[in-house]
């Protein structure tokens, strides 16, 4: 049987090809090659195992005709097109795991830096000069620190800056009361955390909510003398007006490892003030990098040798045996807790996955992982239905497994249901006879729709007339309708429309649409 060959094309630990050859793969390193070198390269193997310089584009897949797996020795994925990597049939996988303690490190040593000036000390102090009136430092213990990002790495800075006194506040949607008590952390809104807090360090991915969460309008809500820190993602903060603030004192430093265009060849926070940047070091340890390059080939070894799939972010974890009848379940799970995910806002302490009929005779754990991947994503594009029970549990989200098999309306049905600040809301669906996936019911309304690509769910009062307005808006502004799935409570009361239409939906449409005689909410959805 001829052996599984990998080409490691970043630099990594050796003993990750190590491990590559220990589990029966040959493997190459040939690392620093041009687009061009690799993609006349790349069709001779099986498996990629690349870091961030290595672009995999749709010209580098359409040459890897014998390529199976990808593998980022790291988080982000950003340097592979993975829509691309998914209609050639080629799993994605990461590590998300193996350098959290070493980005949570490097924040918490930017804030030690920013609160004693000690990279502007030590330039003078080199430079001849004995700066010690110049240099007036804060202390960190008793300060406030501001999370905006409670998850993992925001965890280990939690439980570092509470070994250094601070007191901690922090904002994340998906943050329970419960896991804020157990992390010894106060959980509050953003405009307290930006009232509040003296220093503030964002753990949060890049996502169209936390894009430029700390906008120019937020920045001005901060306490006067904030120190800001970010080793997360570029594109979390306007660096045009965190430069404003910095000039006029309204910000006492920022330190940021990341930026929103990189390689950051330019900026305008550049040669300000009280601002420290470094090129995305968050990762740059010895520790971390061993960790990720032997977690990566331990996954891509896996996979190649015996088919087991870890931390793939394009495929579900299953065996060749339960794939088929699990795929189309699984498929109406995601989008299931897609819907949840982008209709309810706020901590969900607990989400129940109901399986009925057919559907309890299968193994629930793939329906489950995938309900709580389509949740999740909704805040961040990494997670996956392998990671995504982790992040739950991590949240301090219980998840309620239900069976029966006893048929109700449908032969097979999925429910998915949340407790909210404002009760229970559910959320079911059912497979039709081609094994399609049908939502059937909404927040207690029935109302019959598929769930794909761009839609408008609009909450309304059910009154004569209105089906034309919204479509005469929707005409008026360019926009095709697709699908129209309308359900009510009664006669005469709430309504639900779920519309699929062609092109996304602006915010100026939403806002339109908001206006019209009758509407209670609308909110754009993506599948």
């Amino acid at each position: 049987m001829t052996k599984p060959r990998v080409l490691i094309s970043d630099k990594m630990d050796p003993n990750a090809a190590a491990i590559f050859r220990e589990r029966g793969c040959e493997v190459d390193e040939i690392t620093g090659e041009t687009p061009e070198q690799l993609i006349a390269r790349i069709g001779d193997y099986d498996g990629l195992a690349i870091r961030s310089s290595t672009k995999v584009t749709p010209a580098v897949l359409a040459a890897a005709t014998n390529l199976k797996v990808v593998g980022r020795a790291g988080i982000g994925v950003d340097n592979v097109d993975i829509p691309a990597a998914s209609a050639q049939g080629v799993v994605v996988m990461n590590t998300p795991f193996g350098n959290s303690i070493t980005t949570a490190e490097h924040a918490i040593a930017l804030m030690f830096a920013l609160a004693r000036q000690i990279p502007e000390a030590n330039a003078q102090t080199q430079a001849g000069k004995w700066p010690k009136n110049d240099f007036m430092g804060v202390e960190v213990t008793g300060k406030t620190l501001g999370l905006i990002g409670a998850g993992n790495i925001g965890s280990i800075v939690a439980s570092r800056a509470l070994g250094l006194k601070m007191k901690v506040v922090a904002f994340d949607p998906f943050l329970t009361p419960e896991r804020a008590v157990e992390m010894g952390v106060e959980k509050v809104e953003l405009d307290s955390l930006l009232a509040r807090a003296d220093f503030i360090t964002l753990h949060t991915p890049l996502t169209d909510q936390t894009r430029n969460i700390l906008s120019r309008e937020n920045l001005a809500k901060t306490k006067p003398g904030v120190r800001i820190i970010n080793c997360a993602r570029g594109g979390l903060i306007d660096e045009a007006a965190l430069k404003d603030a910095l000039d006029s004192g309204h910000v006492a430093g920022a330190a940021l490892d990341v930026f929103q265009t990189e390689p950051a060849k330019e900026s305008p926070l550049f040669g300000t003030p009280n601002f420290i940047c470094t090129p995305h070091l968050g990762a740059s340890t010895n520790e971390a990098q061993v960790n990720v390059a032997l977690q990566v080939a331990e996954q891509m070894a896996d996979y190649l040798v015996s088919g087991g799939v870890t931390n793939a972010l394009n495929m579900p974890s299953l065996s060749a045996e339960e794939a088929p009848k699990l795929k189309p379940y699984m498929a109406l799970a995601e989008r299931l807790g897609s819907l949840v995910g982008q209709l309810t806002t706020g901590s969900i302490p607990r989400i129940s996955i109901h399986v009925e009929g057919a559907a309890a005779e299968l193994n629930p754990k793939p329906i489950v992982a995938a309900v709580l991947a389509g949740f999740l994503r909704v805040q961040s594009a990494t997670v996956n239905m392998v990671n995504a029970p982790f992040l739950a549990k991590e949240r301090g989200i219980e998840v309620r497994e239900i069976r029966s098999e006893k048929e109700g309306d449908y032969h097979t049905l999925v429910r998915v249901s949340v407790k909210t600040d404002a009760g229970e809301r559910s959320v079911a669906g059912t497979l039709f006879s081609n094994s399609e996936p049908r939502l059937v019911e909404l927040f207690g309304i029935k109302v019959e729709a598929e769930l794909d690509g761009h839609m408008m769910y609009i909450v309304n009062e059910d009154a004569p007339g209105f089906i034309g307005r919204i479509g005469t808006l929707l005409g008026e502004n360019g926009i095709n309708i697709g699908t129209f799935n309308l359900g009510r409570r009664e006669a005469g009361g709430e309504a639900v429309l779920l519309l699929s239409v062609d092109s996304k939906v602006s915010t100026g449409l939403l806002d339109q649409a908001r206006k019209l005689p009758g509407v209670k909410r609308v909110m754009a959805l993506a599948f």
